[in-house]
C-alpha cells in the first residue's frame, strides 16, 4: 500500500458522519499562537539583554541578573498586554451582541433582510435561499451568532483572556530563560562552559530557528523560511544590543 492510499483511507476516516460530529462539537480555541508569539518576544529580549550586558563587559552573575529580571518584568507586561487586548476583543463582542438583539426586537425584517443578502452573497436562492433565512431566524440566539460572525466578522469561539495571558506569560518566561542557560551552568561548570555567550547564542539561535519554523503553521510560511527569518530578526536584536552595550562599557 503507498502512502497515498493510506492518507487517502486516514482522510475518509477522519471525514465519517461521527468523526465530524466528534471534531465540529469539540473546536476550542487554540492558545497556541499565543504561546509562539510569548516565546518569540522573550527569546529576542532576553538574549538582547545578555548580548548587550557582555558587550559591556559585565559579570556572569549581572547578566543573569538584568536577564531574570527582564523576564519576569516584560513577561509581565507581555502578558497583561494579551490579556487586556483580548478582553477588549471580548467586550466588542458582547456589545456587538447586545446591539444586534436591540436591532432585531426593533426592526427584525431589516434584519432578516441581511441574513438573506449575506447567503445570497455564499450562493443560495429562490425558495431554498427563503428557507435558510427562515431556519437561521427562528432561532434568536443561533440568529445573533450569525450575525455577528458572518455580519460583523467576531470569531466563533473566542479566546478565553486568562488563558491568553497566561500562555503568553509562560512561553516567554520559560522559552525566554533560555539565552541565561548556559551562564547559570557557568557557575557548575566554569570549564565546559567558559565561553557562555558563545553557548548562549548557539541555544538561542537554535530556539529562533524552532520558534520560527513552529510560527510558520501561522502564517502560511515554509517552516525553513519562518524558522530563517526569526533566526534573522533575533540576531538583528541581538547584534545591535551588543554593539550599544560594548560602546556604552567603553565609555563608562
Amino acid at each position: 500500500m503507498d502512502d497515498r492510499s493510506v492518507g487517502d483511507g486516514a482522510l475518509r476516516a477522519d471525514h465519517t458522519p461521527e468523526a465530524i460530529r466528534r471534531r465540529l462539537g469539540s473546536q476550542r480555541h487554540s492558545y497556541l499562537r499565543d504561546f509562539v508569539y510569548g516565546a518569540v518576544d522573550g527569546t529576542v529580549t532576553t538574549f538582547a539583554v545578555a548580548a548587550g550586558s557582555v558587550g559591556a563587559g559585565l559579570r556572569s552573575s549581572v547578566v543573569i541578573i538584568l536577564g531574570v529580571a527582564n523576564l519576569v518584568a516584560d513577561g509581565f507586561s507581555m502578558g497583561a498586554g494579551n490579556f487586556l487586548a483580548t478582553r477588549s476583543d471580548s467586550q466588542r463582542r458582547e456589545r456587538a451582541r447586545r446591539d444586534e438583539e436591540q436591532h432585531i426586537r426593533t426592526f427584525p425584517e431589516g434584519e432578516r433582510e441581511e441574513i438573506r443578502q449575506i447567503y445570497a452573497v455564499k450562493g443560495f436562492s429562490g425558495d431554498e435561499l427563503e428557507r435558510v433565512v427562515e431556519v437561521i431566524t427562528a432561532d434568536r440566539a443561533r440568529w445573533i451568532e450569525t450575525m455577528l460572525s458572518e455580519e460583523l466578522g467576531f470569531p466563533t469561539n473566542p479566546p478565553n483572556p486568562l488563558r491568553a495571558a497566561a500562555s503568553t506569560f509562560v512561553a516567554f518566561v520559560c522559552v525566554g530563560f533560555v539565552p541565561l542557560v548556559a551562564f547559570v551552568m557557568r557557575s557548575s561548570f566554569p570549564e565546559f562552559f567558559a565561553a557562555a555567550f558563545t553557548w548562549s547564542a548557539v541555544l538561542t539561535g537554535l530556539t529562533f530557528f524552532g520558534i520560527g519554523a513552529l510560527k510558520g503553521r501561522f502564517v502560511d510560511q515554509p517552516w525553513w523560511r519562518s524558522g530563517s527569518e526569526t533566526l534573522a530578526v533575533g540576531g538583528v536584536a541581538a547584534f545591535l544590543a551588543f554593539v550599544v552595550g560594548a560602546a556604552i562599557g567603553s565609555i563608562v
